[in-house]
């Protein structure tokens, strides 16, 4: 019981920072102070923080499935 409270928080706690640098960058990206090649490169860096949050998560399942 006690591996899969420790899963959990340090799960959480990926995704909390992985969502926060997504945060950061949609911000950036609507004040449009940076150039459009920068722009671009934050949008494909959104979309793999997606894919990582998703991975992440599914990774969290795959444990606690095993862990029971």
């Amino acid at each position: 019981m006690i591996e899969i409270i420790a899963l959990t928080l340090e799960t959480l706690g990926t995704v909390l920072i992985a969502y926060t640098a997504i945060k950061v960058h949609e911000r950036v990206r609507k004040e449009k102070k940076i150039d459009n090649t920068v722009i671009k490169e934050m949008v494909l860096e959104k979309t793999m923080g997606f894919l990582g949050i998703a991975s992440i998560l599914i990774s969290y399942i795959m444990n606690v499935i095993l862990t029971i």
